[in-house]
């Protein structure tokens, strides 16, 4: 076989060749592992089809999705492309910049933190309070690290814009004008990501069935060796999915584990949490972009009248262009060379025709002018 056969048989067996993306797996110890593979068996780990690993490519534009599969979560939000089971979280191409701190609150979070009994957690009894499933502390730390992003770009956002507003307001310029413009279009990319994200939270909230297929720990039968007669507290101050009431987390979390399919209560308290922190933001953005509106109006009726203005300076210059010209039309008459009997008095009769002359000019003038002030052609 010659070279080029070989090439050619090379090329063929790498096209066949499965891509080999960076993965890391993380369970509810906190222990993390790095992990080289290709989608097959990360198929065959997580029991999931390829159309939902599909959803998770990076290289691949799909909207923000929270699916429930059988055996597990597949999470695309933003820059976070997760697989969640009831015992791990596979993270996509940890490394990436932004990333790195998710999954370093992934290893923060994700390890239960228990207290003995009898010692309170506030005004609780720490007793009372039951483990949530592994499954909605991962979900739970990809919503959080979503929303504080989202949030951080959109002050940051406003930060920039509103001075820059007030600036065009105050001066319009090509350099103000180019610097609002670059700002609204990454307001308006900000606002459909916002968007996006929210819609997917509300359609969770909107069908209990959805928001059942989540409960992975449920569909599997199996319990948190720490559920019985110990506590938890896995969610940080900065959360703002507080338990306060531990009676409704420790139904909820009983409905879990003891295979209520219909009782939804705790994820739908995680999901609620962060579509109101998410609806938040989204007003922030809209607030944003009606003073955008406004501001745009504002230039637009500033631009109308110096328009206006313009088209009244040429309105006048055409006026007296008009009076003007009959005065030259006489000069031209008078320049004429046909014998008139007025040139034996030319002194006397060219004073007559300038003085006459001009003052039809400045009648023709006044008489125009006012014309155009009674229909509203220029200004008073």
């Amino acid at each position: 076989m010659g070279q080029e056969g070989r090439l050619a048989d090379a090329h063929v067996a790498a096209k066949n060749v499965p891509a080999v993306r960076s993965w890391v797996s993380l369970d509810s110890t906190g222990n993390g592992t790095s992990l080289d593979v290709d989608k097959h068996a990360i198929m065959r780990r997580v029991q999931i089809h390829a159309r939902d690993l599909r959803i998770i490519d990076p290289l691949l534009s799909y909207p923000s999705a929270i699916l429930g599969r059988e055996k597990a979560i597949v999470l695309n939000l933003e820059h976070i492309k997760a697989i969640i089971t009831a015992e791990e979280v596979l993270l996509r191409d940890p490394s990436r910049e932004n990333v790195i701190p998710v999954v370093e609150e992934f290893f923060r979070r994700l390890p239960a933190t228990y207290q003995p009994e009898g010692k309170g957690t506030g005004q609780h009894d720490a007793a009372e309070v039951d483990v949530s499933p592994f499954e909605f502390r991962a979900l739970e730390v990809a919503l959080e690290a979503i929303c504080s992003s989202l949030d951080t770009q959109t002050i940051e956002l406003e930060n920039s814009a509103y001075p820059a507003l007030d600036e065009l307001t105050a001066k319009i310029s090509s350099r103000n004008l180019d610097r609002v413009r670059k700002l609204k279009s990454a307001m308006t990319r900000l606002i459909a990501r916002v968007q996006k994200v929210r819609d997917e939270l509300e359609r969770l909230l909107d069908d209990d069935n959805n928001m059942a297929d989540l409960y992975l720990s449920r569909k599997m039968g199996t319990e948190s060796p720490h559920m019985a007669g110990s506590a938890v507290s896995s969610v940080t101050p900065n959360s703002p999915f507080l338990v306060s009431k531990a009676s409704r987390v420790s139904r909820a979390s009983v409905a879990t584990l003891h295979g209520n399919e219909y009782d939804v209560e705790e994820l739908e308290m995680l999901l609620e949490a962060y579509f109101v922190q998410l609806d938040g933001t989204l007003n922030k953005l809209n607030t944003l972009r009606e003073y955008v509106d406004d501001t745009e109006d504002y230039i637009n009726f500033q631009l109308d009248n110096h328009r206006n203005q313009l088209i009244q300076l040429e309105l006048f210059l055409s006026t007296c262009t008009v009076s003007f010209t009959f005065y030259s039309l006489v000069g031209a008459i008078f320049g004429m060379n046909i014998p008139y009997s007025w040139n034996e008095n030319h002194e006397q009769v060219f004073k007559w025709v300038v003085g006459i002359g001009g003052m039809i000019s400045g009648l023709i003038l006044i008489i125009v002018l006012f014309y155009a002030r009674y229909r509203g052609l220029i200004g008073t």
